[in-house]
């Protein structure tokens, strides 16, 4: 006899969806048209964005380019050395002439990396680089959640992740978390078809080695141990490479570079507790001490570990598994920007993708339009200086993955107990 299809439990499904391939379109439609607004009215004020010291779009990738001219006609050292880097700002950019806040940041591999850029003008480069930066973030992106086919194949799938908010906040500023998501998302979807590819994917990270700190825990509960160690392969390749072209010396200025970070920066600066979705900026920003933020701040990170686990461990579906990654990425590191909620995008269509093709369970949209708006209001939050609701936001989404998985595995086992009862004939 035929086995009844199961269905969600009544009140866990949501009736009517307002989230619609085509109401998602127009939101994409509507956003683009606030990004030329606000791009406009920046430039009218700033004259053109020439005001000295006002920042501007692609502030941070004026940092980048700066790196990158400091190794091609210096050395790592000087790039790495706060004084000597000052000055190579300072000569190329006028809204750098005030002085950076903080010294070059960043390891070796993402200074190897990003050593082409100085070869062009920076406003040139800065267009190349945005625009690699979306192409692999949507391109990787729609390939992970199966976002088109969720939109019967139209290449509006594509143009709703580039046009998100997660794409828009690091492509205006020049960051490279575009990237660093896309490197992510494509290990992903790699993962199951191609586990050597995707391990010599995810080495590539080493440009930004917190973000993989998860990585490590779900290719055990994956049990893919190949990607494992094409990744542990990768990455020690690309490290030596880098400490072959930038010296020994960068690795130890690298660490005391992040060390003067974390005192000035991460324990003490008020700015970037109110543009971080952290739990350790929560509580900074309430005037908590910095142990017992950092202690906070692992305690939420163990949490989401285990449910990334358990996630792992209890599911096949790449959208899933994809989803409670990056929001778990994003929840353990206490260093996390606006910017960086480019990896929240990758969940944010995997769980869209989802309830379009399997209906919306409730509350979902809700919580998922929220944090397709998070990047703006952290973006905004150091002029408004609202409570910071970015850890909130993240919980929530990792909530209704779990959520997601607890219905599945309920549709499982009613099958199950109806297979037993009623053996097929």
């Amino acid at each position: 006899m035929d086995i009844p299809q199961w269905r969600m439990r009544s009140d866990d499904r949501e009736i009517h969806g307002w989230l619609t391939p085509e109401r998602i379109v127009v939101y994409g439609a509507a956003m683009c048209l606030l990004y030329v607004v606000l791009l406009t009215a920046w430039a009218y004020t700033s004259h053109g964005f020439t005001v000295p010291k006002a920042p501007r779009p692609g502030y941070d990738f004026s940092i980048f380019w700066s790196a990158s001219y400091g190794l091609l006609h210096g050395s790592a050292a000087q790039v790495y050395d706060h004084v000597s880097f000052d000055r190579i700002q300072q000569t190329f950019f006028v809204d750098l002439r005030g002085g950076s806040l903080m010294p070059w940041l960043y390891p070796p591999t993402f200074l190897v990396l990003i050593s082409p850029l100085a070869l062009l003008p920076p406003f040139f480069m800065y267009l190349v680089f945005v625009g690699i930066g979306i192409a692999l973030f949507s391109a990787s992106t729609v390939r992970v959640s199966g976002l088109a086919n969720s939109f019967r194949g139209s290449r509006f799938a594509w143009f709703v992740v580039a046009a998100s908010p997660c794409a828009f906040v690091p492509a205006m500023m020049g960051q490279n978390s575009l990237l660093t998501a896309a490197i992510a998302a494509l290990t992903l979807h790699w993962l199951r078809r191609y586990p050597v590819r995707a391990g010599l994917c995810l080495g590539l990270l080493a440009i930004k080695p917190q973000m993989a700190v998860l990585f490590p825990l779900v290719l055990i509960a994956a049990r893919a141990w190949r990607t494992l160690a094409a990744a542990a392969l990768s990455a020690a390749l690309f490290g030596a490479f880098s400490v072959l072209v930038c010296g020994v010396q960068s690795v130890r200025l690298f660490f005391v570079n992040t060390g003067i970070a974390r005192e000035t920066l991460l324990e003490h600066w008020r700015g970037y507790w109110l543009a971080s979705p952290t739990t350790f900026a929560v509580l900074r920003e309430g005037g908590a001490p910095i142990v017992a933020a950092f202690a906070a701040q692992a305690c939420v990170g163990l949490v989401a570990a285990a449910a990334v686990w358990h996630v792992w461990r209890n599911t096949r579906d790449t959208r899933l598994r994809a989803a409670s990654f990056v929001i778990g990425t994003l929840l353990a590191n206490p260093y996390v920007w606006h910017y960086e909620l480019a990896w929240l995008g990758i969940a944010i269509a995997s769980l869209s993708a989802l309830g379009i093709d399997k209906g919306w369970l409730r509350g979902e949209q809700s919580v998922i339009a929220l944090a397709w708006l998070l990047p703006v209001y952290e973006l905004f939050n150091r002029v408004t200086q609202l409570p910071q609701i970015g850890p909130i936001v993240l919980l929530l989404m990792l909530l209704i993955v779990l959520r997601r998985v607890r219905v599945s595995t309920w549709g499982r086992d009613e099958h199950a107990a109806l297979a037993y009862s009623f053996p097929l004939k």
